[in-house]
């Protein structure tokens, strides 16, 4: 039941804002989404697999957003430009993406890599789904080979794109590095604006 997943991850997000996931209880999450404690078991299996698809949904709405930014308008360095200040907006507005990204976990988040969910025929597809994260450097080498495919140009040669490989996997550290230490005067795109011009992308 779609309605009901989102509802109580819904409600887990909002538990989380105001305590510790230490200090969130299952029954609370099922009452604050209207629905039964049974329902959220069902959904998701136990706590863990609660925390699982938290974060994964968190992860995912970060890649979405970087998608959404190197398939806008303008030129590669543009758009590449936004997808940075996207990652650094969102890491910067969610805990849970920033933690995902930057492996560093606080006490009041969700264990970051609960046990995976055995795949059996009794286990629902969705529970499976939620099994452990990628690494930070995993997902930083999937957003990378996203952005060379979003904004390669074409006939590009594979040296072209081995160089264009390091310039975004760069951008997204950048980026990253920009939530631990906002830039000043020039801001993100002036950063951009100058690792861009040494790498010209596409």
């Amino acid at each position: 039941m779609p309605a009901a997943r989102e509802s109580l991850l819904d409600a887990a997000r909002s538990a989380l804002a105001r305590r510790p996931w230490s200090a969130v209880r299952m029954v609370d999450v099922a009452a604050a989404a209207g629905v039964s404690r049974q329902t959220l078991y069902n959904e998701f299996g136990s706590k863990d697999g609660l925390a699982r698809a938290l974060v994964r949904r968190a992860a995912d709405g970060w890649l979405a957003g970087v998608e959404h930014a190197l398939a806008g308008p303008g030129d590669p360095g543009r758009r590449l430009t936004a997808a940075a200040e996207w990652t650094a907006s969102a890491a910067r507005g969610d805990p849970l993406v920033k933690a995902v990204l930057t492996g560093c976990w606080s006490e009041r988040l969700p264990s970051p890599a609960p046990s995976a969910v055995p795949s059996c025929g009794g286990v629902p597809a969705q529970r499976a789904a939620d099994g452990t994260l990628p690494s930070p450097a995993a997902l930083l080498a999937t957003v990378r080979e996203r952005a060379v495919a979003a904004v390669c140009a074409p006939g590009a040669t594979q040296a072209d794109r081995a160089e264009l490989a390091d310039v975004c996997e760069l951008v997204f550290r950048l980026a990253l590095s920009c939530v631990a230490a906002p830039p000043r005067e020039r801001g993100m795109a002036g950063l951009m604006d100058g690792l861009l011009h040494r790498g010209r992308p596409g």
